[in-house]
């Protein structure tokens, strides 16, 4: 069992920068890999970055690539997607999950096992 928890979410201005953590609870989180999906109002739900368990192997989506970056400190169990240049479609409910699939990092939300509950991120034009 792994429970994930979401911080740093908030209110942008286009152009701007945030820094999402997602915190671990359980054994042996870097034997995970790990990744974060958003959700815009009315819309489904997108994966967006995942990184290896030993932080290794990262991937992104096309739509993030070059302005997101995520990284993991196993020593403090924890994650985090740092997000630079962003634009107002970047709006959503940002969540972290967890996954035993690696290489490749898969994208598809039923290959994580566990969730986290969201952080609203907001970014003003």
């Amino acid at each position: 069992q792994v429970n994930l928890v979401e911080s740093g979410g908030g209110l942008v201005q286009a152009g701007g920068s945030l820094r999402l953590s997602c915190a671990a609870s359980g054994r042996a989180f870097s034997g995970y890999g790990m990744g974060w999906f958003r959700q815009a109002p009315g819309k489904d739900r997108d994966f967006v970055a995942a990184i290896s368990g030993s932080g290794g192997d990262t991937d992104f989506a096309n739509s993030v690539k070059g302005r997101f970056t995520v990284s993991r400190d196993n020593a403090k169990n924890t994650v985090y997607l740092q997000m630079n240049s962003l634009k107002p479609e970047d709006t959503a409910v940002y969540s972290c999950a967890a996954t035993l699939r690696e290489f490749p990092m898969p994208r598809a939300e039923y290959e994580y096992a566990y969730w986290g509950q969201g952080t609203q991120v907001t970014v003003s034009s």
